[in-house]
């Protein structure tokens, strides 16, 4: 399996389209265990122009989004096409959520996320944003994978 996966890659492992498709890119996977995503905040992204016009910050709740498609992008590359296909995985619970400093466009945001653990279809993962160096955001959070109606 590849070490990184393009965005065209991810439109094939995800149900999330334009505009509400966050991640670029993941690369630097460890199968089922680790990834780093990379998410391209520009200023004509759609959450920018209202939020907000005079000084500009990619809202915490799509960072958290982010944080979840990373995680169902890692875990969907991992696991045999026939558990996933026709599945959609919904978040469950966000936890110890941490908002460190606000992420301006233009920049990279990278996503290292990794999932802690699994039990059946319940996965359970935690993440960091960076910006450079500079720790952006952090949390925990689970998601279910369940089959699309």
């Amino acid at each position: 399996m590849s070490d990184t996966l393009s965005k065209e890659d991810i439109i094939k492992l995800l149900p999330h389209r334009e505009p509400m498709l966050l991640i670029d890119e993941l690369n630097n996977i460890k199968k089922l265990h680790s990834a780093t995503a990379i998410v391209n905040v520009k200023k004509d992204c759609f959450y920018v122009q209202g939020h907000f016009p005079d000084q500009p910050v990619m809202p915490g709740v799509l960072i958290v989004e982010a944080f979840g498609q990373a995680a169902a992008a890692l875990t969907a590359h991992g696991i045999d096409k026939s558990t996933y296909e026709n599945k959609l995985v919904f978040l469950m619970s966000v936890e110890k959520a941490r908002f460190r400093n606000p992420v301006i466009p233009d920049c990279k945001l990278e996503l290292n996320i990794e999932a802690i653990r699994s039990h059946g279809r319940v996965w359970k993962y935690k993440g960091e944003a960076f910006v450079d160096t500079k720790k952006m955001a952090d949390a925990q959070w689970s998601a279910t994978i369940v089959d699309r109606k």
